[in-house]
């Protein structure tokens, strides 16, 4: 089984990419939505959070999100240890998801740090959304309003540059709103069934 993560800086279009791929028939696995899941009801992980951030990470309403983004995103170790807590609950439920789609001609792994997180290590291609900046922040902006531009800018800067991520993606798909995209997906999906 091919297993193709695809990855992209926030902003440059993946959900879109994705929305296509899964009507060619292709199974897409959505770490960073199954992340937040499994940090609001996998038992363990729950009871981990809570030893190494305190009593204050739930609420009765679930995972205290302002909370937890509080604690590690200006702090790269506090953001290490949620990372190495979280990674390896990603990892045990894709190999669950990735057993019950065998048939399929191939699996996407959808996440915003594949190359951040190393993850691109243990998949057989990698395909890389872009976009530019400035139309990033503008659909950032128009997605999430309550974010200022120096929020969405600040989160770009922390992601890696798209000239690291292009020098180890396989697949490059522009989403500039220039260059159509159902030409270049169909062309990736091709090549990707072919090997």
């Amino acid at each position: 089984m091919k297993q193709i993560g695809i990855t992209g800086g926030i902003g440059a279009g993946k959900s879109l990419v994705c929305k296509v791929f899964r009507t060619l028939g292709i199974p897409i696995y959505e770490s960073d939505l199954r992340a937040r899941w499994l940090m609001e009801n996998d038992a363990l992980l729950r009871q981990q959070i809570i030893v190494q951030f305190g009593t204050e990470s739930y609420t009765d309403k679930g995972l205290n999100r302002p909370y937890i983004a509080q604690k590690v995103f200006h702090d790269k170790e506090q953001a290490s240890i949620l990372d190495a807590l979280v990674h390896p609950a990603v990892g045990k439920d894709y190999q669950a998801w990735a057993n019950t789609h065998r048939h399929a001609p191939y699996l996407l792994n959808e996440a915003a740090l594949i190359f951040e997180a190393g993850r691109y290590k243990t998949l057989d291609h990698v395909i890389v959304v872009l976009a530019p900046t400035p139309l990033r922040v503008a659909r950032v902006r128009k997605r999430d309003p309550q974010r200022t531009e120096s929020e969405i800018e600040g989160i770009i800067k922390k992601q890696w540059s798209d000239e690291q991520k292009i020098a180890l993606a396989q697949f490059v798909i522009h989403n500039d709103e220039v260059q159509p995209l159902l030409p270049q997906i169909l062309a990736i999906h091709a090549k990707i069934q072919g090997l």
